[in-house]
């Protein structure tokens, strides 16, 4: 599910949402970046600023999803996107995926909004790539036909790490801990109305089984993907926005 095997024009052709999302965030990381005309105004205009927001400036808890503050945080959220993305518009379809994607990264910065001081300034997609954990995480206990026990270790591996990291080190880090809670509680809430109410559902216990060590799922290969998972996940926490 998160191993990419396809070539460029085959995953453009079967993730049209996921490359038009990391297409945006690539040319307006560079618009900005490169100080094309008017490239400030344009980030001074849509970067989320809560004291903006109160005066009556509501774009800014859209447009933020879009922007990034550095190299490291654009690729962070755009690699994050397109190797646990994928999964989730072939289950949801491009509108669910679409509206749960941008349903997260709302949410998110309406809670950065309501509970961030008046002149606290943020930015990036992390709220809406929250989310996407938060509906992975219902579904590898609600609805488990939908993902795998390997796949679904990878989730709460990555997923426990990330809040972990985002919660202890906001204060140090200009880390949006806020954001990053916020997306995944959403994602979860939402995700009855997304993929449904399962028939059954799966425990831990299932997931991380006793002598798991000795299955032949743990394979290299698996454990290649779950080094360069984390790593990325710590690198993209750690880095300053």
């Amino acid at each position: 599910m998160f191993v990419r095997t396809e070539n460029f024009r085959t995953f453009t052709r079967l993730y049209p949402i996921i490359t038009a999302l990391t297409v945006i965030h690539i040319v307006l990381w560079l618009f900005i970046a490169l100080s094309f005309p008017f490239s400030n105004l344009f980030y001074q205009t849509t970067v989320g600023f809560n004291f903006a927001v109160e005066q009556g400036e509501w774009w800014r808890l859209i447009t933020p999803i879009f922007l990034h503050g550095s190299l490291t945080h654009l690729l962070f959220n755009s690699i994050s996107l397109i190797l646990f993305g994928p999964g989730l518009e072939r289950i949801l379809g491009k509108v669910k995926f679409l509206a749960l994607y941008f349903a997260g990264g709302i949410i998110a910065n309406i809670a950065t909004f309501l509970l961030k001081p008046s002149m606290y300034v943020h930015l990036g997609a992390s709220g809406a790539i929250f989310a996407l954990f938060g509906i992975y995480i219902y579904m590898v206990f609600f609805r488990p036909e939908h993902i795998s026990s390997s796949n679904a270790q990878i989730v709460i591996v990555i997923l426990g790490v990330s809040l972990v990291m985002s919660l202890l080190g906001g204060g140090m880090r200009n880390i949006n801990g806020t954001a990053h809670l916020f997306g995944f509680l959403s994602g979860f809430a939402l995700s009855p109305i997304f993929v449904g109410r399962g028939n059954y559902t799966r425990s831990l216990r299932d997931i991380f089984p006793r002598g798991m060590t000795q299955r032949r799922s743990g394979s290299s290969s698996q454990n290649v993907v779950w080094i360069i998972l984390i790593a990325l996940v710590i690198l993209g926490i750690l880095s300053q926005f």
